[in-house]
């Protein structure tokens, strides 16, 4: 039965969206070396005094050893999913690139899977055409949730670095909503590239 497979991409697209929304897709963690971090405080005290001031604090500092720490401390962690990046966007008032994320990442693939799923079972008719015709206008978008991803990439990078500076050293690592969403992607492209859209009914 040739909807068998596009049912079954659908749903596991489906299932695959929740967790790919609602699981964390990207951390990122930065940290200081604490040599680092007491050679930059000194220097910044320094700065406020004079040469004998800095003199004098590097010589404090080598003999307390200040200088010769290891290890490093945790400075910045931020993890987010893509529903948590609409909330954030949303607290922070960027209530349009909120709306936009939430769209075009969740109501619009949620909708033109359900749609799709409706089409598979639904006889050859004229309101089939239709649903036909508005599941191909909305195809043309199908690129654009995989953008939002690297745009919520871009902007918790952006962001960290925006606030970290060069003192912190950043790293990034992808979360598990990242592969449910890229799972999400694939068996959506599946579904779509299975099922055929019927031509209209020819009038008598």
């Amino acid at each position: 039965m040739r909807v068998v497979f596009p049912v079954l991409a659908i749903l596991i697209a489906l299932a695959l969206l929740i967790p790919g929304v609602t699981q964390p897709v990207l951390t990122l963690e930065g940290k200081i070396d604490k040599s680092k971090l007491a050679k930059t405080g000194i220097e910044m005290i320094a700065d406020e005094g004079d040469r004998n001031t800095r003199s004098v604090l590097m010589m404090a500092s080598s003999m307390l050893g200040l200088d010769k720490l290891e290890g490093e401390i945790d400075a910045y962690k931020k993890t987010r999913s893509i529903w948590g990046t609409v909330n954030e966007l949303a607290n922070n008032k960027n209530y349009l690139v909120a709306a936009l994320v939430a769209v075009f990442s969740i109501v619009i693939p949620t909708l033109k899977l359900l749609m799709q799923l409706l089409y598979c079972f639904l006889p050859a008719n004229r309101f089939k055409h239709l649903l036909g015709q508005l599941i191909q206008g909305l195809s043309k978008w199908s690129m654009v949730d995989v953008f939002v991803i690297a745009l919520i990439v871009a902007y918790l990078a952006g962001n960290a670095d925006g606030q970290m500076g060069e003192l912190i050293k950043m790293h990034a690592e992808l979360g598990d909503g990242f592969w449910y969403f890229t799972g999400y992607c694939l068996f959506a492209i599946a579904a779509s590239s299975s099922i055929k859209i019927d031509k209209p009914l020819s009038s008598a």
